[in-house]
């Protein structure tokens, strides 16, 4: 981009402030906008920041296959074919090592 060095120099600070004007009348118009379908009931609607602290998951845990391993580094269970290197009963994934 072309630079004009005849133009008025402008403050850092200044300019701070006319970004943040020029935010903030588009900040203040925005709303959440939550898509709802006929069958939604009020107890189906979770709210930004709702506390579900009483809510329990439950789900089941399937354990790591004869094919599969645990990568050393990142911690994903990964298929076999996806092995890089193993050193020391460590075994490390292609994302990993590459």
């Amino acid at each position: 981009m072309a630079q004009d060095y005849d133009a008025p120099r402008i403050n850092v600070e200044d300019e701070a402030e006319d970004a943040a004007a020029a935010v903030a009348p588009r900040a203040r118009n925005a709303t959440a906008v939550i898509d709802l379908d006929e069958t939604d009931t009020a107890e189906g609607i979770e709210l930004p920041g709702a506390d579900l602290s009483a809510e329990e998951l439950v789900y089941q845990v399937i354990p790591v296959q004869v094919d599969e391993f645990t990568c050393y580094l990142c911690f994903l269970v990964r298929h076999r074919s996806q092995l890089a290197r193993e050193k020391d009963g460590a075994r490390y994934c292609m994302d990993c090592e590459g």
